[in-house]
């Protein structure tokens, strides 16, 4: 691995390239190890969806869907045993990389079923009980950031656990998510927890905010509309940057990293290109900034080890350029607020869908086992 490959550079301006994805087949065959020493990866990020196409694809599971078959466990119990085994040995793979970046990195997202995303309750001890079975210092609990999840997100960090904060899309909810973590902060603080252990990551999405946007702007057809089509999810990333550094900066956030916190990185999520007509690079480019996460499916990952062009820091500085885009779109007609909520409950839909896609390949594996 060289300094020069457009992987090594993003790293160097400050950005931890994670990979979207995981699998058994990818840890069993060493691919997860190659990618770390070659593309310079730093962690992984999991979802429902992730686990579901990994587990239809290949026999990688079977021995250990056999097992669990004659051990009798149902499905719920044999998916939790699956994927809490695939997250425990990719953090094994990231052991050293989250030794020598003194916990930063070396991170690895495991998801709490989604169809708890509006109990807070129900997150909460999900979360605890994921913790405590991969059993180890480098996992994330990824929670989503609905208006119970914020609940949860307080409490998990108090608890002293990591936490990786999915499905952000507006502005508000993302400052919602800071003071979440902050309170939880503050909670772990005052039950004597070491704050230096508690990491966290907050996911912005970026495609999906074009993908709805550029749908609208489509349909009203003028010039102006169509100008503007692709720029709404960098924007808004830019100004969940903007959030960021601003909230960090505050005196509550100052005394909390004082006292040993970690901040919260924003991270970018749903950096894949959408629209095959742009750039495949353009969600990694176009938001390189320092102490920044950039996960990545596989795909976005190869085309910028091979031919992204990283011009150093693309987002501050660009954060009046920026509001000028999202209030244009303000401006003709489309409701930034609306979009938003819309991603969020779509996004939520679309983890239960691939949940129970999930559900029912293992319990069609399990019946095939027995």
């Amino acid at each position: 691995m060289t300094d020069t490959t457009p992987t090594a550079q993003l790293s160097a301006a400050g950005v931890s390239i994670w990979l979207d994805d995981l699998s058994r087949e990818r840890i069993k065959t060493g691919g997860l190890q190659k990618l770390i020493a070659e593309k310079n990866v730093v962690g992984v990020t999991t979802n429902p969806t992730i686990f579901a196409t990994a587990l239809s694809k290949g026999e990688a599971y079977d021995e250990q869907v056999r097992q669990l078959a004659a051990a009798g466990l149902d499905v719920t119990d044999a998916v939790f045993e699956i994927t809490t085994d695939d997250v425990a040995e990719a953090s094994d793979i990231f052991a050293e990389v989250f030794e020598s970046s003194n916990g930063v990195d070396g991170r690895v997202s495991i998801e709490v079923e989604p169809g708890l995303a509006h109990d807070a309750a129900g997150t909460i001890t999900e979360a605890k009980k994921l913790a405590a079975k991969v059993d180890k210092p480098n996992v994330l609990i990824k929670i989503p950031a609905t208006v119970e999840g914020l609940e949860a997100i307080t409490e998990t960090i108090a608890a002293g656990i990591s936490v990786n904060v999915t499905l952000i899309f507006s502005l508000q909810r993302y400052r919602e998510v800071i003071n979440a973590y902050l309170t939880g902060l503050e909670k772990a603080k005052a039950a004597g927890i070491d704050l230096a252990g508690i990491q966290s990551v907050a996911s912005f999405f970026v495609s999906r905010v074009d993908t709805e946007i550029d749908k609208r702007l489509t349909a009203i057809g003028t010039d102006e509309a169509l100008a503007l089509k692709s720029k709404a999810g960098i924007a808004n990333a830019r100004l969940a940057y903007q959030v960021y550094e601003e909230t960090f900066a505050s005196e509550r956030a100052k005394a909390l990293v004082a006292a040993g916190a970690n901040e919260q990185r924003p991270l970018w999520a749903s950096t894949g290109v959408k629209d095959p007509s742009l750039p495949d690079t353009l969600y990694v480019t176009e938001l390189v900034a320092p102490n920044t996460v950039n996960t990545m499916p596989e795909k976005t990952l190869d085309a910028t080890f091979d031919h992204g062009v990283i011009t150093g820091d693309t987002v501050t500085g660009n954060y009046d350029d920026a509001n000028a885009v999202l209030n244009a779109i303000d401006a003709l007609g489309i409701s930034y607020d609306e979009v938003t909520e819309l991603l969020e409950k779509e996004g939520v839909d679309k983890f239960i869908v691939s949940w129970n896609e999930l559900l029912d390949t293992v319990t069609k594996a399990l019946e095939a086992a027995k």
